[in-house]
């Protein structure tokens, strides 16, 4: 990426994402070095609006050694540390550039499980801090050649992709966001006079209760790029099944052609034709895990395919997604879990969505 273009990256994440303020406490979470030129610009523009930034830095290698030699104990330590950045931070800016996304794929996924449930107060706490406006956040990459290989695309293909996702083409991408904001906020107030959703598709019927919950609209706020409009459903209220056809990853690991039913809002059976201890080993973290927290619409259409990048894929324009594990109290969502696993299903293959039993959405298109 040249520099003109991270300017604009930048300026976009720091003054239209988190609206970086004059003595505002800044946290700039960089994953690998090869994002460093982003970082910088982020740096120098939380400085210039009067900030006060600071960077902590990550090597992707020191996760996979964690989890190796890590005793029990040990995985469930907190440092005070991050109990006090997340508890005092007023914004916080992760920025992905990992050199390798599958360092954690042959990982104990057991031990994996132990840790997320130990981090469970973290990200309880910059979930309610973010719902009541007390901080701002956002996650966004820096193209790598990892993640570029993970989609099948060189190098400069996948900055491409990465720069149209975004609208960084543009001449004014927060003109564009804003446009994007204004008609999502449409469909959610229209989903937001509802009570009920059920979604039809590929060995899918599954509905849930919405009633009393809200339906959020994303617009390069939390996720950069962003388009999706999410809503936490009533905890017990999932009922029926969904298969979900395309690669489901989830910490470095992927689980394919996962299938699972519903009673009462509790996954009562799962399966994936690959990865299915992990699966397991996932939805078995704690008692909140094998929930719903959250069900979603992608609205992206300038992301078509997957990429192996949760960050994108949950965009997809034409797809919904179903996380499992915690929920998003500005939603009213109150599952808690050291899970949050979001599993994206194609629907532009003759996938439906009803809400209050009237079919609002067809073939990957809102109708209404």
């Amino acid at each position: 990426m040249y520099n003109p273009l991270i300017n604009k990256y930048a300026n976009v994440l720091v003054n239209y994402s988190t609206k970086v303020t004059k003595g505002d406490l800044v946290i700039i979470y960089a994953r690998g070095h090869e994002g460093q030129p982003l970082v910088k610009e982020i740096y120098k523009l939380c400085l210039q609006n009067g900030a006060n930034p600071i960077v902590r830095t990550s090597m992707d290698e020191l996760a996979e050694t964690f989890i190796k030699y890590a005793t029990d104990e040990q995985l469930e330590y907190i440092d005070e540390m991050s109990k006090i950045e997340v508890e005092k931070a007023d914004v916080m800016i992760f920025i992905g550039a990992p050199n390798n996304i599958k360092n954690m794929a042959n990982a104990d996924s057991s031990k994996v499980a132990k840790r997320s449930k130990a981090t469970l107060p973290i990200l309880s706490k910059r979930l309610e801090r973010s719902a009541s406006g007390d901080m701002r956040w956002v996650i966004a990459d820096y193209p790598t050649n990892a993640l570029a290989q993970e989609a099948s695309m060189s190098l400069e293909e996948y900055s491409e992709f990465l720069i149209n996702s975004c609208y960084l083409d543009l001449e004014n991408p927060v003109q564009k966001w804003v446009e994007i904001d204004n008609e999502q906020k449409r469909l959610a107030d229209i989903l937001n006079k509802t009570s009920k959703i059920r979604i039809v598709g590929d060995k899918t019927d599954i509905t849930f209760s919405t009633a009393g919950r809200t339906w959020v609209p994303c617009s390069g706020n939390m996720n950069f790029p962003d388009g999706e409009i999410f809503t936490s459903p009533v905890e017990d209220s999932a009922n029926g099944y969904i298969y979900f056809d395309f690669p489901q990853n989830y910490h470095g690991s992927t689980s394919k052609e996962v299938y699972i039913e519903f009673v009462d809002g509790k996954a009562i059976k799962y399966h994936a034709e690959v990865g299915n201890e992990f699966l397991c080993n996932m939805l078995e973290m704690d008692e909140g895990s094998c929930f719903v927290g959250e069900v979603a619409i992608g609205t992206n259409d300038r992301i078509q395919d997957v990429t192996g990048n949760i960050l994108f894929d949950e965009k997809i324009g034409g797809s919904i997604h179903i996380a499992l594990g915690a929920s998003y109290p500005e939603a009213g969502g109150k599952n808690q879990s050291g899970l949050h696993w979001d599993m994206i299903k194609n629907m532009k293959n003759g996938g439906q969505i009803f809400v209050d039993d009237k079919l609002i959405y067809e073939n990957g298109k809102f109708i209404i």
